[in-house]
This record gives structure tokens, sequence and C-alpha cells, in this order.
């Protein structure tokens, strides 16, 4: 398997990457909404594996202090195959700055520790629908 990554949006059908985040199990997205909140990036990462689409993550930057990294995801079928923690770290690399949050699906957690990553104590949020956030095991209400 020759998994080829790119840094920007050129080439992705946001039909086929909405699938994505439905195979993964990250909920719907809806592919105009998706292709600007990926255009609006300050970092993509998109997985290939020749012209097929199989995974895909984004992230925010001040670009001196803190990152924020999103929508990590990969289709299923290549999950465990390196390709998350590869994408990590070329992001982690590109972001460069000391200190890097991000939202972890819950029971995914153990992935981003092995990368470095620890719970926070004293984040905050604020959801749309709390209800179905807590659902999902994302906050506790």
């Amino acid at each position: 398997m020759n998994i080829e990554l790119k840094f920007d949006v050129s080439g992705v059908n946001w039909e086929k990457a909405t699938d994505i985040f439905e195979r993964a199990q990250l909920g719907t997205r809806q592919p105009d909404v998706c292709k600007r909140t990926f255009a609006n990036s300050d970092l993509v990462c998109f997985a290939w594996d020749g012209k097929t689409l199989v995974g895909m993550g984004r992230a925010l930057s001040d670009g001196e202090r803190q990152s924020v990294i999103y929508d990590l995801c990969i289709m299923p079928e290549y999950q465990g195959k390196k390709i998350g923690n590869r994408m990590m770290t070329e992001m982690l690399e590109r972001l460069d700055t000391p200190t890097t949050i991000l939202w972890a699906v819950p029971g995914k957690e153990s992935f981003y520790e092995r990368l470095g990553f620890r719970p926070m104590l004293t984040a905050m949020a604020r959801f749309e629908d709390p209800e179905s956030s807590a659902a999902k095991g994302y906050i506790k209400l």
C-alpha cells in the first residue's frame, strides 16, 4: 500500500469525503459545509491510496503558540495501518506550535496518548445540541 499525503484541497470529491466521516462513525456532514471548513482551515491533510481518498484531517493555528486539530478520520478498512499516525505526525510538524489541542472521539484517546497528547482537566465547550453531545460521550451535562 502506497499512501500519499497531500496538504491542499485540490482534487477532493466532497461527497466522497463526507462518506468517510459517516463510515468512520464521526457523524453526518454536508459536502458544501465540509468543503468550506477544510478550505478555511490553516492546515489540511488528505491521505490518498492512488485516486481514492482514504483519510483527512484539518487544523487551525495562530502560527505561534497554539493549534487545534479537528476531523482526523480514516476509512475503516484503512484504520490500523499507521495512516492516522503518519497524518498526525506530519500535521504536528507543519503546525510547529508549543501547544496543540484536539478533539478525540470517545474511545480513541489511547491513539492520541501514544502521540504525546494528555487529557485536559479544564477544557470547556459550548455545543449547539448539548444533549446529543453528551449522549455521544463528548461532554457531561
